[in-house]
C-alpha cells in the first residue's frame, strides 16, 4: 500500500508554494510524488491523470490542500469517484481529512460544496463590481489583443503560414487567427482598399 502525493501550483511564479507542498508531501513519507505547474482551469492536468492512473487498491492519494486537487465540486466528485472505484483513499493534509473513514467522506463533500459556494459568491461580487464600474463609465474591459494584430495575421496568411504557425508567431489563440481570417476574407479586403 503506497502513499502517492500530488502537488500543483497555478503558475511558475508560485515556486515557493510548490516547494512547500513537496516538502509537506515528503514529510508525510510519500512513496511517489507527482507535480505540475499549471492553472487549475487547464483542461488537461497530465500529472494528476498520471497519479490517478498510478494508484492501486489500498493506496492513498495525498494532497496538501483541497484546492490543489479539484477545481470545483463536480471535479472533486469525479476524482473521488475514480479513487473510490479503484479502492484508493484520499487524504488532505491541511484539513486532517481521510476518506478512508465515513466522517472523512462526509467532510470532503461538505467542504467541496462550501468551496464552490464561496467561489460563486466571489464571481457574483465581481460581476456586480463590473456592472457598477460600467454604469460610471470606468470599466472598459480587457483590450482585444488579437484584433490589434489582424493586419499581421492577414500578412502572415498571405505569406503561406498555417493558422497554427500564425498563432504561435503572434502569441494569440488559434481561434482568434481563424476568426480574423474569416471576417477579413480577400473580397472584403479588396473592397476596403478601394
Amino acid at each position: 500500500m503506497a502513499i502517492v502525493g500530488y502537488a500543483r501550483t497555478s503558475t511558475l511564479d508560485q515556486k515557493a508554494g510548490l516547494d512547500a507542498q513537496l516538502r509537506d508531501l515528503e514529510a508525510a513519507d510519500c512513496d511517489k510524488i507527482f507535480k505540475e505547474e499549471l492553472s487549475s482551469v487547464a483542461t488537461q492536468r497530465p500529472q494528476l491523470e498520471a497519479a490517478l492512473d498510478y494508484v492501486r487498491e489500498g493506496d492513498t492519494l495525498l494532497v496538501t490542500k483541497l484546492d490543489r486537487l479539484a477545481r470545483s465540486v463536480a471535479d472533486l466528485v469525479t476524482i473521488t469517484e475514480a479513487l473510490r472505484k479503484k479502492g484508493v483513499a484520499l487524504r488532505i493534509l491541511s484539513m486532517n481529512l481521510d476518506t478512508a473513514t465515513p466522517t472523512g467522506k462526509l467532510m470532503l463533500n461538505l467542504l467541496g460544496s462550501i468551496a464552490e459556494f464561496e467561489r460563486e459568491l466571489m464571481l457574483e461580487r465581481q460581476r456586480e463590481g463590473i456592472a457598477r464600474a460600467k454604469a460610471k463609465g470606468k470599466y472598459k474591459g480587457r483590450a482585444p489583443t488579437a484584433r490589434r494584430k489582424a493586419a499581421d495575421v492577414i500578412r502572415l496568411k498571405a505569406d503561406g503560414k498555417t493558422g497554427d504557425q500564425i498563432a504561435a508567431e503572434l502569441g494569440i489563440g488559434r481561434a482568434s487567427v481563424f476568426r480574423i481570417l474569416k471576417t477579413n476574407r480577400p473580397n472584403q479586403l479588396s473592397e476596403e482598399s478601394n
